[in-house]
């Protein structure tokens, strides 16, 4: 599965940005769909999850509220809306794959089987 993540760029504080990520495999609405960050410095961090069995999703409390993650079996695509957006949201956003995720493990990143390359978000204040 090949992922190709877009829609980073520059906004100021209090705006918004939409990410998308286009998956390759027809297969990937059997999938638990994720997005990460990581922000200089730091370890990369869960920021929301589409659990593949029940559709349900899942979000980092920083970011509840205010990021809506939803995919588009059809087009095999997900996205993320990023809503409120602060200067603390400033990272690289990559989405990722899991066939195998269950709900105890969708907040892992190296449970993620399949990675798309990130795409920068700064969020300036």
């Amino acid at each position: 599965v090949q992922l190709q993540a877009s829609g980073g760029g520059l906004v100021q504080t209090g705006g918004s940005l939409s990410l998308h990520c286009a998956a390759s495999a027809r297969t990937f609405s059997s999938y638990t769909v994720g997005w990460f960050r990581q922000a200089p410095g730091k370890e990369r961090e869960f920021v929301a999850a589409l659990f593949r069995s029940d559709g349900h999703t899942y979000y980092d409390d920083s970011v509840k509220g205010r990021f809506t993650i939803t995919r588009d079996n059809a087009k095999s695509t997900v996205y993320l809306q990023m809503n409120s957006l602060k200067p603390e949201d400033t990272a690289v956003y990559s989405c990722a794959a899991c066939p195998t995720c269950i709900l105890s493990t969708l907040r892992n990143g190296r449970q993620y089987a399949y990675w798309g390359q990130g795409t920068q978000v700064t969020v300036s204040s």
